[in-house]
């Protein structure tokens, strides 16, 4: 679906400035002739693309070798700060003036995380923007914004090439690590293009005759034509790639998703002999990704557990961490570079579900596959972006104590006790704006009165945050969220930056995108 474009569009040529700058004394020859991606002409593109251009004449830009992009998916501000006083006080040090890794990064920014149709957007099209450059409407993947949600009639012509298809057409290596799905939004945006995020193991709305226009994101991962195709590709999500029917390994009772024949795991072990793929963590530890293997590894049914409910698991699964060593384990053995997302997935499934107890820890865990992909890689060569794709509803306030638990009651100090509302009852620090806790069923009818929770332990695994507005699930957050950056190139991360301006600053300095053409 995805094609090259073998000669730069017009429109770029609007980029240029109106002659070629001094070459800043750090600057150095990019590693690679970038490639002029089909989305090229989008406004969007070419108006990230001045923006980040502009930077590079201020400032010069080392070429990096290789790009990991971190996703912290859900990941606000209000979540790091939350995770950076959980994280000190899980250790037993002083949560507030705890460092996360990623604060240590030396570049960082505020991200606008607007979608092309939303004012508050979904974690498919800020994907998209990361990985494309372009902003695209909610809730469609990889595909321009004159593609319209459900329309599969719309998408042709209006394709993009991911930072990961270009990577691929360059000869290097390239990975996907995500804790949900490898079908979900994030981890689909580096591949797939489809008019509808749902679409992950059958496409849902066929044409008149029947036809489907579309293909399911699951089979454009086993279609995919870039290069030789992703090295590492880990995650969840089995069902998707199982044909109809089939039972799953480790739950005989969960059957596959899809709604047609195709063994997509079989197909993925079909395309060469050093295709590998494994389920569990023993399976895992038994590869060697020192080797030239080409591994897909589908951890769950669904999305891989929360890594609090991680030693539970009775079949075994690897950690984020452990995923993250491995894919820059085996990336690293490619001598042209490689390119890498990394997603902490499941940081918004638990705000989803207003606990942010888990929310909170897998940021921390989050935080260290930051530090494992830190300690592996060459700061000279390696450019790596912390993000997150959108916000949440999570709030911080009520004047607790220096050192309260973060997940607690808010506390006056050992001789005031708790703060308490107008109606006499405890808060916590932390709460949603909207979440399924608003309101409680009592006796069969709905009852919205704040809870009194002066006898429950809100530090509990599974305690749900206060929240205000009823709903389903808790809702995305459309604050600007944080950028961290080290490595050649991280200097181009600053201020307040358009989400999409993320691809061009990693493929500026990767030298996989071509910068505007001088006069």
């Amino acid at each position: 679906m995805r094609h090259t474009l073998t000669a730069a569009l017009p429109a770029l040529a609007l980029l240029s400035a109106c002659s070629a700058p001094a070459a800043d004394p750090g600057e150095t020859a990019p590693l690679r002739e970038g490639a002029v991606p089909q989305q090229a002409g989008d406004a969007y593109f070419v108006s990230a693309a001045s923006a980040v251009d502009a930077r590079i004449r201020d400032r010069g830009m080392k070429p990096a070798k290789n790009v990991i992009l971190f996703v912290g998916d859900g990941m606000g501000v209000s979540t790091i700060t939350a995770a950076r006083i959980y994280a000190g006080q899980k250790r037993g040090l002083d949560g507030e003036s705890y460092r996360l890794t990623m604060e240590t990064l030396p570049y960082s920014a505020l991200s606008k995380t607007y979608s092309n149709d939303f004012q508050v957007s979904d974690s498919a099209s800020t994907a998209t923007a990361m990985t494309t450059g372009v902003k695209v409407n909610s809730r469609t993947l990889g595909v321009r914004s004159g593609a319209f949600y459900g329309n599969c009639a719309t998408v042709e012509g209006n394709g993009t090439d991911s930072l990961f298809d270009l990577a691929e057409r360059a000869g290097l290596a390239t990975g996907v690590v995500t804790t949900a799905r490898l079908t979900h939004a994030t981890p689909a945006s580096t591949y797939a293009e489809v008019p509808n995020r749902d679409w992950e193991a059958f496409v849902g709305a066929p044409d008149p005759d029947g036809a489907a226009l579309c293909t399911d994101i699951a089979a454009q991962f086993i279609d995919r034509q870039e290069g030789d195709g992703f090295e590492i590709a880990f995650g969840g999500g089995r069902s998707a790639f199982m044909k109809q029917g089939t039972p799953d390994p480790e739950d005989e009772a969960r059957t596959s998703y899809r709604k047609d024949d195709r063994d997509l795991v079989a197909e993925w072990l079909a395309k060469s002999a050093d295709h590998r793929y494994i389920t569990d963590l023993a399976g895992f530890e038994a590869e060697d990704f020192t080797s030239g293997d080409k591994v897909l590894g589908l951890f769950e049914n669904s999305h891989l557990k929360y890594e609090a409910d991680r030693p539970n698991d009775t079949a075994g699964e690897p950690s984020l961490v452990d995923l993250t060593r491995a894919a820059i384990t085996r990336l690293s053995q490619d001598p042209d570079g490689f390119v890498l997302m990394v997603e902490g997935g499941r940081i918004d499934h638990a705000h989803h579900e207003v606990n942010a107890a888990r929310a909170l820890d897998e940021t921390d865990t989050f935080d260290q596959a930051i530090a494992a992909a830190l300690e592996m890689t060459n700061p000279e060569e390696t450019l790596i972006i912390v993000t997150a794709d959108h916000s949440h509803t999570l709030t911080i306030s009520g004047y607790p104590v220096r050192g309260n638990p973060i997940l607690g009651k808010v506390n006056a100090g050992p001789d005031g006790g708790a703060l308490k509302g107008l109606d006499g009852k405890p808060y916590t620090t932390l709460g949603y704006m909207s979440g399924q806790s608003a309101c409680q069923s009592v006796d069969g009818k709905l009852d919205c009165t704040r809870l009194d929770l002066t006898d429950t332990d809100t530090t509990e695994l599974d305690f749900r945050q206060p929240s205000l507005i009823p709903m389903f699930s808790e809702t995305h957050g459309g604050e600007d969220v944080a950028i961290f950056a080290t490595g050649p190139g991280s200097n181009l991360v600053s201020g307040v930056m358009e989400e999409n301006e993320i691809f061009h600053v990693m493929g500026r300095a990767s030298g996989l995108v071509a910068g505007p053409s001088s006069e």
